[in-house]
């Protein structure tokens, strides 16, 4: 199934409510993805990662540790810690706060906050570059479409501003109209 079965133009979610159901029809498409075809979208998606930072001079990124069916990057956050990219993770410090980012090195031991997100045991706190930041959806304007918190809207609405780096499947991409406190991304990488 594709995204564009799934919401028609003449459907565009304006509304919460809409939003709310183009969610679910988005997490519902994402684990119907068959293990090869999700392995294969994070090895492309690791490979074009990997390209694009060689190119660039990140020293530090925000990373993220997959939920509901995420694109896993774990070979790239190796990867890029052998290079001496310093990586970080997310940590929610309130509802209507910003992320906060905690140094971390692949292997390091993580524990679930309140929310069942694995984060870091310990750690300093750091301010990326770069963050990484995964789609549940997106709109050809950029705009990502997440779970409904709103955590990197307020980061990314923060000076200075890291570099915004969307990473989905390719069946993410859909339709829908962004609100005013909506951030664009800077980029969107997504699987084959």
């Amino acid at each position: 199934m594709t995204t564009a079965s799934i919401v028609r133009d003449s459907e565009r979610p304006d509304d919460p409510s809409q939003k709310s159901l183009l969610r679910t029809q988005l997490l519902a498409q994402r684990r119907q993805l068959s293990a090869e075809r999700k392995a294969a979208a994070e090895a492309a998606l690791c490979a074009h990662l990997l390209a694009w930072f060689e190119a660039h001079r990140i020293t530090s990124l925000g990373v993220y540790f997959p939920i509901r069916q995420e694109p896993d990057l774990y070979p790239l956050y190796n990867a890029l810690s052998t290079k001496g990219v310093h990586l970080s993770l997310p940590i929610i410090r309130g509802a209507d706060q910003p992320l906060d980012f905690v140094q971390w090195t692949p292997g390091d031991p993580l524990i679930k906050d309140a929310l069942g997100t694995s984060v870091p045991a310990t750690g300093q706190q750091t301010q990326p570059q770069a963050l990484l930041i995964p789609c549940l959806g997106f709109n050809a304007q950029r705009i990502r479409l997440g779970y409904g918190g709103g955590f990197y809207d307020r980061t990314l609405a923060q000076q200075p501003r890291p570099v915004s780096i969307g990473v989905a499947y390719s069946e993410a991409l859909t339709v829908f109209t962004g609100e005013a406190h909506d951030i664009a991304l800077d980029l969107i990488f997504t699987g084959p």
